[in-house]
C-alpha cells in the first residue's frame, strides 16, 4: 500500500463566457467540489450525494483519467487509493462541474508527486483536457480570469471578482456542452463580429475596473447566446428585460441551461426570474451565489495534520 497522508482538495465551480467572453472569461463561484484521498490496498471511488451516486468508479472516472497521465510522465504507477468525491456543483449545467473535477485530478497527482508541476503549467493540462481555458482557468486561481488558447499555450490576466450578488437559476434538465455547441454557426459576419468583439472588451474592461454600467452592455453577447436562446424557454426575455427588474446583466452560464444575473436589486430580479420560468414551464431551484476569490485548495486531513 503506498504511504502518503490522507488530504481533501477542494476546488470552487466557475461560471463562464459572463455572455461576450465566449470560451475565454470565466468566474469562480461559491459552491465546490471536495475530493478526499486516503492510501488504499485497492482502488475505492466513491460519489457522495444524488448527484454523485453514480459516478463511474473504473478506469472511466474523469479525475482518475485526469491523475494517471501525470504520473506516467514522471516514469511512475498511479498507486491504489480511496478517492470520495462530493459535489455542490450540478453536473452537465453549465456551472464547471467537469472543469472542477480535472482540476480537483491535476492538483491531487502534482502533491502526490511532490509537487514538480507550477500552477501555470497545470493550467495548460487542464485546458488541454477541457478544450478551453475559462472555467479551468477560474477553478485553479479563483476570481476571474481572461485567457486565449491557441491550441497550444494559454495566455490569461487574473482579474477581481466583480462586487455584484449573483442569481444563478438551474434548470432541472441538464444540457451536454456538446448539443449546445451544435447550434452554433460556423461564421459570422464582420458586422456582428465586430459588434460582438467590442462588447467582449467591454466586458473585459468591467471586470478589471469593477465599471457597472460597462459590466451592463459587456454581458450583452452576439457570440453565441441568439443561438442558443431555444434550447432555454425564457432566456432572451431574462436578457432583454432583466435590467428593468433589478439585473445589471443576465447571461447563460457556459453553455447552458443556468441562467445567471449580477443584482442591484436581488429581490426583484428573483421575482422576475420565477416569473419567466414558470410562464416558460421550465422547472427551476434559483440560488443566491457570490463569487469566489480563492482557487483551489489542498489541506491534510490525517490525525497528524494541522
Amino acid at each position: 500500500m503506498a504511504s502518503f497522508s490522507p488530504f481533501e482538495v477542494r476546488v470552487p465551480g466557475s461560471t463562464a463566457n459572463l455572455g461576450s467572453g465566449f470560451d475565454s472569461i470565466g468566474l469562480a463561484i461559491n459552491r465546490y467540489l471536495y475530493l478526499r484521498i486516503q492510501p488504499s490496498n485497492q482502488w475505492e471511488i466513491y460519489g457522495v450525494g444524488e448527484e454523485l451516486a453514480q459516478v463511474n468508479q473504473g478506469e472511466e472516472n474523469l479525475i482518475f483519467r485526469v491523475m494517471e497521465p501525470l504520473f506516467a510522465r514522471e516514469g511512475r504507477s498511479l498507486p491504489p487509493m480511496k478517492m470520495e468525491v462530493e459535489s455542490e456543483i450540478p453536473i452537465t449545467r453549465g456551472l464547471g462541474s467537469s472543469a472542477a473535477a480535472i482540476i480537483a485530478g491535476l492538483v491531487a497527482a502534482n502533491h502526490l508527486l511532490g509537487e514538480p508541476y507550477s500552477k501555470d503549467t497545470l493550467l495548460q493540462m487542464a485546458t488541454q483536457w477541457e478544450g478551453h481555458p475559462d472555467n479551468v482557468g477560474a477553478s485553479l486561481y479563483g476570481g476571474g480570469i481572461i485567457a486565449t488558447w491557441d491550441g497550444e499555450k494559454v495566455h490569461y490576466v487574473h482579474t477581481p471578482a466583480p462586487p455584484f450578488p449573483m442569481l444563478v437559476a438551474i434548470p432541472d434538465a441538464p444540457l451536454a456542452t456538446s448539443e449546445a455547441r451544435k447550434v452554433l454557426p460556423d461564421q459570422l459576419k464582420h458586422t456582428e463580429a465586430v459588434l460582438a468583439s467590442s462588447r467582449a472588451n467591454l466586458l473585459t474592461a468591467a471586470l478589471l475596473t469593477g465599471n457597472r454600467e460597462a459590466l451592463r452592455i459587456g454581458m450583452q453577447d452576439r457570440f453565441h447566446q441568439p443561438y442558443r436562446a431555444a434550447l432555454v424557454p425564457g432566456l432572451n426575455e431574462l436578457i432583454t428585460e432583466g435590467p428593468h427588474h433589478g439585473a445589471i446583466g443576465v447571461a447563460l452560464s457556459g453553455a447552458g441551461p443556468t441562467v445567471i444575473a449580477f443584482t442591484e436589486n436581488e429581490e426583484k430580479m428573483l421575482h422576475f426570474m420565477k416569473e419567466v420560468f414558470h410562464k416558460n414551464k421550465v422547472s427551476v431551484r434559483i440560488l443566491h451565489l457570490h463569487p469566489c476569490t480563492e482557487g483551489v485548495t489542498l489541506h491534510l486531513t490525517g490525525a497528524n495534520s494541522p
